[in-house]
């Protein structure tokens, strides 16, 4: 009778990204000739079965042939970014009726998937550009919000609207959902006058500021994110950041950039003849969300009371999660 596998011990995950890890564990020299098949049990934190499988039930589970470790995880599952998960092993002895020697199941060992990678953005900007549509003009980036806002701005900020961290709505693999810090306008105009929309869902107050506070060569533009909410208009998320500042620094590694003269969603056109003002423009398909990392004081600007109607709350995109089944906006990982 063949002598039992040890069981596998110091599971060890490396190398992770958004859709792949390897995986690595001590065995024995013994069982390391003699192991011919891993099986391997991973499932997200939140959904785990207490129940360990066992090797019959494998069509949920991974059976990989023995190889040198540490072992490349890719594409077996569609792992999702910024996800929680828990992982198990097995190593097996293939026997000569097809049934298994197996080895009793290691430790669980908990990681986390990681943000978007730059190629996965990538991806995720081509859709975008496609939806873009063409560019119209707009003068002012704007902002709405609650009386008690602007008031607790003046009282406790001076006047400054300070950056606050980005929320987690939009693509769940985003890198700057809950790492980047900044203030969120909108610069989107209606078709028929030109002018921002009257309505909002944000707050019967607006801040309004000349676009070229925020949008001048000085500025670096990156593309941060494209979703929809199970609608059938679409979200493009795109980050300003000063040149040289800290915000400039985290997205210069993580983001597409963008040249701020010429890309489909948000551009800035220098003066060509002495006297004339530059030109700004915005893509007209889609709904654009410009975080600004920097603070923005309110004496940059004018707080009015917007003539239309304040919408409902359930219409802003706060926390809003992106829509996984649209074709439109959602990218292929783990392929």
């Amino acid at each position: 009778m063949d002598a039992p596998l040890s069981t596998p011990c110091n599971i060890q995950i490396c190398e992770v990204t958004c859709d792949s890890f390897r995986i690595m564990w001590d065995m024995t020299a013994e069982d390391t000739a003699r192991a011919t098949h891993f099986f391997i049990d991973l499932s997200r934190k939140e959904n785990r079965d207490p129940n360990r499988f066992k090797h019959r039930d494998v069509p949920t589970k991974l059976v990989a042939k023995a190889v040198p470790l540490p072992m490349a995880v890719r594409g077996h599952w569609f792992l999702s970014p910024r996800t929680e998960y828990c992982v198990a092993v097995q190593t097996a002895v293939r026997q000569p009726d097809g049934d298994y020697l197996v080895s009793e199941w290691s430790q669980v060992v908990e990681f986390c998937t990681g943000d978007y990678a730059m190629e996965h953005l990538q991806q995720l900007l081509d859709k975008a550009k496609g939806s873009a549509g063409r560019l119209l003009k707009f003068s002012v980036f704007y902002r709405n919000q609650h009386p008690d806002y602007f008031d607790y701005v003046r009282r406790e900020g001076g006047g400054l609207m300070r950056p606050a961290l980005k929320d987690s709505s939009g693509s769940h693999g985003s890198p700057i959902n809950g790492k980047l810090q900044g203030v969120f306008f909108s610069c989107n105009t209606e078709f028929d006058t030109g002018l921002p929309p009257k309505d909002s869902p944000y707050g019967p107050l607006r801040f309004q500021i000349p676009a070229g506070h925020l949008l001048n060569p000085n500025i670096s533009l990156y593309f941060a994110d494209f979703y929809c909410m199970y609608t059938a208009y679409h979200y493009v998320v795109l980050v300003l950041a000063p040149v040289g500042t800290e915000g400039d620094t985290f997205c210069r590694t993580r983001l597409p950039m963008l040249d701020l003269a010429s890309n489909p969603f948000l551009t800035y056109t220098a003066p060509q003849r002495q006297g004339e003002e530059p030109l700004y423009c915005h893509a007209s398909d889609v709904i654009l969300e410009v975080l600004f990392t920097e603070p923005v004081h309110l004496d940059q600007g004018s707080v009015e009371q917007i003539s239309g109607h304040h919408q409902l709350m359930s219409l802003t995109t706060a926390n809003a999660k992106k829509d996984p089944s649209c074709k439109v906006c959602n990218i292929s990982v783990g392929r």
